[in-house]
């Protein structure tokens, strides 16, 4: 198997066992177990259980950005591209539940490389929302555009954890809802 999809069945695996188990309870026999390698073969790839869980939250990180990205290019307008930008982020979050999960338990353990990555995933979208926002609008202050995606980021993560108790909630109802509340005040920022 090439290198990138064998690394790739890795990081499915152990997301798996981490998002079932917890990091603190997975063990790295387990997964390399599930995965038909060798323990020294992970240790090889990762070079510890903190190493393949930081793997898989920088996987869900890069593939959020990824799909955000792609998600608002060619948006017509800041409405679009914010409704298009937290579609991506719900759909992400609706189709990645394991990755989803990690990211939800993870951000409150003890490891600290774990909750700087998790912590490097809000930052990332905070930029990209700030930046976006500065793109409409030149006069809006760095520090303004920056509190608005800080709470975009913010609402979305918590109704991200509220869905999962609400599963009749699906990406376009929770993009609906955060569309109702954060797009007016976003909104009168930029048209004033």
């Amino acid at each position: 198997m090439p290198k990138a999809e064998r690394k790739a069945q890795m990081l499915d695996i152990a997301e798996g066992v981490f998002a079932e188990r917890g990091y603190l309870a997975a063990s790295m026999d387990e997964i390399a177990e599930r995965v038909g390698v060798s323990k020294p073969m992970l240790y090889e790839y990762f070079g510890s259980k903190e190493g393949l869980l930081i793997g898989c939250i920088h996987r869900a990180r890069t593939e959020l950005l990824d799909r955000t990205q792609r998600a608002i290019t060619g948006a017509d307008g800041p409405e679009e591209v914010l409704r298009r930008g937290l579609m991506a982020f719900f759909e992400f979050i609706a189709e990645h539940k394991q990755s989803w999960s990690l990211l939800r338990q993870e951000a409150a353990i003890t490891v600290p490389s774990a909750v700087e990555e998790v912590e490097g995933i809000r930052r990332q979208q905070t930029d990209l929302i700030a930046a976006v926002i500065g793109s409409f609008d030149s006069d809006v202050d760095e520090v303004e555009a920056e509190a608005f995606a800080e709470i975009v980021v913010g609402s979305t993560e918590r109704l991200a954890l509220w869905c999962e108790r609400r599963p009749e909630v699906g990406p376009a109802l929770a993009t609906a809802y955060v569309m109702d509340v954060v797009w007016r005040g976003v909104a009168s920022r930029l048209t004033t």
